[in-house]
């Protein structure tokens, strides 16, 4: 084991105030500290910088300019999630140095960043592209699962599928019915007559998105052995991945036409047995259980090209 740095990692991660890009960047910042004490080095030091309002632009990036790293330590890592997140590491990085990581499928050439971190469905190759099952996400596994406790998580519209209330309806009766120990939550697509009908018909175990205290769905999904989720909500289907749950979809029809890449990367995930669809199954049985751990697997690639 080697001897502790004096200065440790220190990792710039820039935030557009989108939940779901700030979840990414935390999962690859959380696994690089999980890394560096496996490791036997300092934690990194991670610096959270909103990016407000400011357009950064081709200008910014002539002259060297990006406002929030003013008088904070030089980074070796630059991280973010977002089109409004690129020109900013590309300020950051010029100005600065350091090695700038995109996570999702860049605006701009994937050779303008160090290091791609994209998902498969998106279809990205090249020598600086890492490829994930999904996008980075910061769920983890509690060291111990509950038995049989099951955490079910309803979407809505979306443009992939065909929302049908009484389909997704008749498939929730199956699987409560099924899976005593359970709770029930929504999201903000969610119809409001299905969700009258989910507080009347389950008033005990339903928990409506907008009264989840922060935090609360990662900490279910971490002592859940199973989760059930509408196949709209692609995220939290590798969400529930990554926490180690055994995981089935809430099946929706879909439109004529190809299928979109999101849908893709689902299909596959089924036919690699990772998914069960069957709403009447106890899901813990049924499927090859694997745990997603790409950010740690993200975190090894990038951590060996620390300077």
């Amino acid at each position: 084991m080697q001897d502790a740095p004096i200065q440790p990692l220190v990792v710039w991660r820039l935030m557009d105030g989108k939940p779901g890009h700030e979840s990414q960047t935390l999962g690859l910042v959380n696994a690089l500290k999980r890394l560096a004490a496996e490791q036997g080095f300092a934690e990194p030091r991670c610096i959270d910088m909103p990016l407000g309002d400011y357009p950064y632009t081709l200008w910014d990036w002539l002259f060297k300019r990006f406002r929030p790293g003013f008088l904070q330590p030089r980074p070796d890592f630059i991280i973010g999630a977002g089109h409004r997140t690129h020109w900013p590491m590309l300020c950051a990085r010029r100005s600065v140095g350091g090695k700038a990581i995109a996570l999702m499928s860049p605006t701009l050439p994937s050779w303008c960043f160090d290091w791609v971190v994209a998902p498969a469905h998106d279809g990205l190759t090249g020598r600086n592209v890492i490829v994930t099952q999904g996008v980075l996400n910061a769920m983890q596994p509690a060291a111990v699962k509950r038995p049989g406790y099951t955490v079910v998580m309803v979407g809505g519209v979306s443009k992939h599928f065909l929302w049908d209330d009484t389909q997704v309806l008749a498939q929730l009766e199956q699987i409560m019915a099924r899976h005593p120990q359970v709770r029930l939550t929504d999201s903000r697509r969610t119809p409001a007559a299905l969700r009258t009908t989910l507080a009347a018909r389950w008033p005990v175990e339903y928990q409506p998105w907008e009264q989840c205290p922060p935090g609360w769905l990662a900490s279910e999904l971490a002592i859940a052995e199973n989760a059930w989720v509408t196949e709209d909500s692609v995220s939290m289907i590798y969400e529930a991945l990554t926490a180690g749950c055994a995981v089935g979809l809430v099946g929706l029809q879909r439109p004529e036409g190809k299928p979109g890449r999101l849908v893709r990367g689902v299909e596959g995930l089924l036919k690699n047995g990772l998914l069960c669809k069957h709403p009447g199954a106890l899901v813990s049985q049924t499927i090859n259980r694997t745990v997603l751990a790409e950010a740690r697997r993200v975190a090894y690639v990038i951590w060996g090209t620390r300077t």
